[in-house]
């Protein structure tokens, strides 16, 4: 069962009632609303559920009773771009690259620091806003459109459909086309000043953004340093 308060909302999907409901009490308090669901499904039927606020971010365990999280995770990113922080006790570097490749915008392991993940919440909700348009909000390089203000992307007139961490990366890259941009100043701009997680993250989303693109020649790796977007106009 979930219930919910208004507000900028995040959707904890957690079976542990010791997590759960400190964490909601904690987020709260900290002036966010948030619902909590127990299952994978209920979780699914919530963020599916008309006429209920739609969440700004949800928080997602991968030990579920009923279904396992990385199964959530790729039915929600199927069909939405919210920002998902999987929230688990398992570390190892193959599901933390699994749930990225499907879609996770985080990764934080059990047990956790709330000042930590409060901090990983504000920054996907913040990155993840649409923000006012300033000049050159929309930038084409040959048949790649990105748009800032509506957040969507094209390429040949064709929508690529990409998560909010998805769509920063390749922002960045297409503010100065060419420029070769570090690893760090990546992380830096599209996730945390201080970003805690595994470097692999980033390479994660660049190999996603590749496949969907339908040019993976676009973004080119600059060993020992880090990625340039080069779009061939021919393509």
């Amino acid at each position: 069962m979930c219930g919910t308060v208004i507000g900028v909302l995040v959707l904890i999907v957690e079976d542990d009632d010791r997590i759960a409901e400190p964490l909601v009490t904690g987020l709260r308090r900290e002036g966010l609303d948030a619902e909590r669901c127990a299952t994978g499904q209920a979780g699914l039927d919530r963020i599916a559920a008309a006429g209920s606020p739609f969440p700004d971010v949800v928080l997602l365990d991968l030990r579920l009773p009923d279904m396992d999280g990385l199964e959530v995770c790729r039915q929600i990113r199927a069909e939405h771009d919210v920002p998902i922080i999987i929230v688990t006790a398992r570390g190892e570097e193959v599901d933390r690259v699994l749930g990225l490749e499907l879609g996770a915008d985080d990764y934080v392991v059990k047990p956790f620091g709330f000042r930590e993940l409060l901090a990983r919440v504000r920054a996907v909700t913040r990155r993840s806003q649409p923000r006012g348009a300033p000049t050159g909000s929309v930038v084409q390089i040959g048949p790649l459109v990105v748009d800032r203000r509506t957040r969507r992307v094209t390429v040949a007139d064709e929508p690529v459909v990409l998560t909010p961490k998805e769509f920063d990366v390749l922002a960045l890259l297409a503010d100065d086309p060419d420029a070769v941009w570090s690893r760090t100043q990546i992380l830096e701009e599209v996730w945390d000043p201080h970003w805690y997680g595994p470097t692999k993250t980033l390479d994660v989303h660049v190999a996603t953004l590749r496949k969907k693109l339908g040019h993976p020649e676009w973004i080119e790796t600059v060993r020992g340093v880090g990625f340039r977007l080069h779009v061939d106009g021919d393509a």
